[in-house]
């Protein structure tokens, strides 16, 4: 098996004293802004007189649930903490910087500008992770989060410098050889070849997809159908068994379909 990368960038540690900085008042209310597979997030956010931490990752997809919530989808290790705790509750944010490409990633912030918008949702559920740089049982890695729907608005196309991925409809566990795409915020559009498939009991397949660090959780797309999420290169979890997992379990996310 070949070492992983973890996808979820970090930012740590002694940043400027702008980033401890007044940060400028909420967004109104009635200013929606849009999200899709692919939009960028910030999740454990912590801030102290010292030290300033937050982690960044990519959504997977973002619809309704058959209570009529609006969810998204990431992976499980983008909420899991340095100590391998799950962070259940954890406040989500967006990312409004413009995404990077292979070449020429997004930087990580250099502000606390992600506050002006405000906490966009929670993680409600979270997997077992992938059981490479989470440790303990390898599991799906993903997770659910539950939507501030005055805060913002589902597409189903995100851009990038190198780009778009559009998302209409779900499929299945893709073939050996199929295509595909992703979208990370970090890196933008990448493609690559479908190389094999893990146990079915996860529902894993991997590619020769590129990736990188704040990429985690992307979307995988053949065409404009989702068919995974990308938790590491070069892993993902099809969509089909993400979707079944949540019916089965019930709760926040139980009947997802796209906007």
């Amino acid at each position: 098996m070949p070492n992983f990368i973890r996808k979820a960038a970090v930012l740590t540690a002694a940043m400027a004293a702008s980033l401890l900085a007044v940060v400028a008042p909420a967004a109104q209310a009635d200013t929606l802004h849009p999200i899709g597979g692919g939009t960028g997030i910030f999740q454990q956010f912590v801030q102290t007189p010292t030290e300033t931490k937050i982690k960044s990752c990519t959504l997977t997809a973002v619809g309704y649930d058959n209570a009529g919530n609006l969810v998204g989808l990431t992976n499980a290790h983008c909420f899991v903490d340095d100590a391998g705790n799950k962070v259940h509750g954890d406040k989500v944010y967006l990312d409004r910087s413009p995404h990077g490409s292979f070449f020429a990633p997004a930087p990580l912030p250099s502000s606390l500008e992600f506050l002006e918008v405000g906490v966009i949702g929670e993680v409600t559920y979270i997997s077992e992770g992938n059981g490479y740089y989470t440790g303990g049982v390898a599991g799906p890695d993903y997770a659910v989060i539950k939507f501030d729907p005055a805060k913002v608005t589902p597409t189903n196309t995100v851009n990038s410098p190198s780009g778009p991925v559009t998302i209409t409809s779900l499929g299945a566990r893709p073939a050996v050889g199929t295509r595909l795409c992703k979208m990370g915020h970090r890196t933008g559009k990448t493609c690559g070849n479908v190389v094999g498939h893990g146990p079915a009991s996860i529902g894993r397949f991997t590619s020769v997809i590129a990736t990188n660090a704040g990429d985690s959780g992307g979307p995988v797309v053949n065409g404009t159908t989702l068919v995974g999420n990308l938790w590491g290169f070069p892993g993902h979890t099809s969509i089909e068994f993400i979707i079944s997992d949540m019916n089965t379990r019930g709760g926040v996310g139980a009947g997802f379909h796209l906007a």
